[in-house]
């Protein structure tokens, strides 16, 4: 099994520098569009990011008229997310801290957690992180979890070892499911400049029911599942889930 709270350490340097790279503008202006229509936002909305990483959906959010807020715990993205929006003079508020560390209630008009980034903590650890940012919405808002590593995305297609050139970055990724904690272990490994560095991580693989049991023991309710922004309809062999609930009105 991968080294216990490894992400503390992956997203920094080379990890960091390749992330920032994978996507592209249009794909940000895409993906916020989605968010912005399956959250239900009205203009000047206070959303919420978590984890937000380089900040692009926030940077993109704020340019939007909105006021988001982004919390990650890497140093090295919320670098990024800082002078990116300091240059674009546009404002967010920044937080370094754990993402089941959310210290408000009933403040966001949504939240969305994008980038494949839940299913680092183990499960106790993922309910707190869902129950969090339950208490930080507002009755009636809206939540939507991006992620490909569902049990119904992986498993019809799965391959162990897959390569990747990012610019100058070469990024192999070797993986393997362990069926006794339902986690995928996997160590990627950056070459860049003749170096060459291999990190360990482990993520759970639910099924999509798994997912929604653990909306519902959080408090939220009405499950709706895309497997792309489109809104195409979630099935065995999606690549993508695109998961929404909501904090009840009462």
């Amino acid at each position: 099994m991968a080294e216990q709270e490894w992400w503390r350490g992956f997203f920094s340097g080379v990890a960091v520098d390749l992330w920032l790279r994978f996507t592209s503008d249009q794909l940000t202006r895409d993906e916020t569009d989605f968010i912005e229509s399956i959250l239900r936002l009205e203009p000047g909305s206070h959303v919420l990011d978590v984890p937000c990483g380089g900040g692009r959906h926030s940077i993109e959010m704020s340019r939007r008229g909105h006021k988001p807020t982004g919390v990650d715990l890497s140093a090295d993205f919320l670098t990024a997310a800082r002078t990116q929006s300091s240059e674009k003079r546009l404002e967010v508020e920044w937080h370094q801290r754990e993402m089941t560390d959310l210290p408000w209630r009933s403040e966001f008009d949504g939240a969305f957690c994008f980038g494949n980034s839940f299913g680092y903590l183990d499960d106790a650890g993922n309910a707190r992180f869902l129950a969090a940012v339950f208490q930080a919405l507002k009755p009636g808002a809206r939540f939507v979890l991006d992620t490909g590593m569902t049990a119904e995305s992986i498993f019809p297609s799965f391959q162990e070892r897959r390569w990747f050139q990012v610019g100058d970055i070469l990024f192999l990724i070797n993986g393997r499911y362990d069926h006794a904690t339902g986690r995928m272990e996997t160590e990627y490994t950056f070459i860049r400049d003749g170096k060459s560095e291999v990190r360990p991580a482990s993520t759970r693989v639910p099924a999509y029911r798994d997912l929604c049991g653990m909306l519902e023991a959080a408090g939220f309710a009405g499950c709706e599942a895309y497997s792309s922004l489109a809104r195409e309809p979630f099935r065995l062999g999606s690549q993508r889930l695109l998961l929404v609930a909501a904090r009840p009105k009462v």
